[in-house]
């Protein structure tokens, strides 16, 4: 039945699956040759992440009925206790889970390569991972030429007309309303509220990112400090963290961290997820306790960075959806 639609084919074809598994080999053959350890950790984890831009897909544990559990959204938790209880540099290459999040660069399962490596500096760790980003765009057939690299205060000052760390809400408010394509709702202006992180989200994805499309590489560095997440705060320029992310095309591929290492900080960091939280009407999520025990054993210098395996395939590939690039795509599509 030639042109019909068969729910029980894969979404993938066959060749783009060979080029996935030979992309999957030189993430491998690129960290063999550097020394670093490939490693597993759980799926199934015993808390849910705080970042409230997250969300855990629970999971019921049959053999302690009560126990909450959840499928990771990153193995980082677990691979920063490996490192603190000595652990080479080490990488994973597996699978992820992340509810509520679907559409043509996001699935809720998706495939991710996570790497940690002992006293890394910031930009060479910038380095290293855009070396990894060419070593698969060369396997796929893709060139992909030396990254423009910028911090968030200049990517914003450059298409969004303001100074993300100096800005008042009022001025972000008005600058979001005046480049939103469409404008922005009432409901939404509601929904974003006296946040001003949300609204500077709000420009960056609306406003900032399309500008990108047709940026090749670019790394986007030192995020606002509210944006830290796990990252360090720069040691000459608190306001901001060395974070950095990387896109190729416009699309975000990859997050890396400075790591933060002191465990008082990140208790503060998790207090303040919760609170914002209780603000947005989700749920709570108490702290990774063995997360906080490793950073007070001692989390040892390091960089460690996350990238989207998936959707680097789609990038080097010229592929729209997400779904051309896994062999079966998510449970709501049938598969």
């Amino acid at each position: 039945m030639s042109g019909d639609h068969q729910p029980w084919r894969p979404t993938a074809s066959i060749d783009t699956l060979r080029l996935r598994a030979g992309a999957l080999q030189a993430v491998r053959d690129f960290f063999a040759t550097r020394g670093v350890l490939e490693v597993e950790t759980p799926l199934l984890v015993r808390h849910a992440v705080s970042d409230p831009q997250l969300a855990n897909l629970p999971s019921a544990l049959g053999v302690r009925p009560g126990l909450p559990c959840f499928l990771h959204t990153s193995p980082e938790y677990h691979m920063k206790r490996l490192l603190a209880a000595g652990a080479p540099d080490i990488y994973q290459l597996g699978k992820v889970f992340r509810d509520g999040e679907l559409g043509r660069r996001h699935r809720p399962e998706f495939t991710l390569v996570e790497w940690y490596r002992h006293g890394q500096g910031f930009d060479a760790s910038i380095g290293e991972t855009c070396e990894l980003i060419a070593s698969i765009g060369r396997q796929l057939g893709r060139d992909i030429p030396s990254p423009r690299r910028l911090s968030y205060r200049e990517l914003f000052l450059e298409h969004a007309g303001l100074d993300p760390l100096e800005a008042s809400l009022p001025e972000i408010r008005h600058r979001a309303q005046a480049l939103v394509p469409g404008g922005v709702s009432a409901s939404l202006e509601n929904g974003l509220g006296e946040r001003r992180t949300a609204w500077l989200d709000l420009l960056l994805v609306q406003v900032v990112e399309p500008a990108l499309r047709t940026g090749g590489l670019v790394v986007v560095g030192h995020y606002p400090a509210a944006q830290a997440s796990l990252a360090r705060l720069h040691p000459d320029d608190p306001r901001v963290a060395e974070r950095f992310e990387v896109y190729l095309d416009g699309m975000e591929l990859a997050n890396g961290y400075h790591e933060l290492s002191d465990a008082g900080e990140q208790r503060r960091r998790f207090a303040d997820d919760r609170a914002e939280r209780r603000l947005l009407g989700l749920p709570d999520v108490e702290p990774d306790e063995l997360l906080l025990a490793a950073l007070d054993a001692g989390l040892p210098d390091c960089c460690g960075v996350a990238l989207g395996f998936d959707r680097l395939l789609m990038a080097c590939l010229g592929l729209a959806d997400i779904a051309a690039v896994v062999a079966f795509s998510a449970p709501e599509d049938g598969g």
